[in-house]
């Protein structure tokens, strides 16, 4: 225990534009098919699609926030 060294800082995580662009691209899509696909149950695909989007919009954002949060 007395020579134990200090513990060092973790290591931020890197912020990757690319990375973060494929989990609001990918969250944004899903949405967007889980939309068509509750639309083209009701009977309206293309309005499902547009809700998906509207909702998916705001998810993908968080998300792609939660994920890189510490990299600035």
């Amino acid at each position: 225990m007395v020579c134990s060294g200090r513990m060092e800082p973790s290591a931020r995580r890197p912020f990757e534009p690319a990375g973060a662009g494929g989990v609001l691209i990918g969250i944004l899509l899903a949405a967007i098919a889980f939309g068509a696909l509750i639309g083209w149950l009701a009977g309206a695909a293309g309005i499902g699609a547009l809700i998906g989007a509207v909702v998916g919009i705001p998810i993908a954002v968080y998300s792609v926030y939660r994920r890189y949060r510490g990299a600035f």
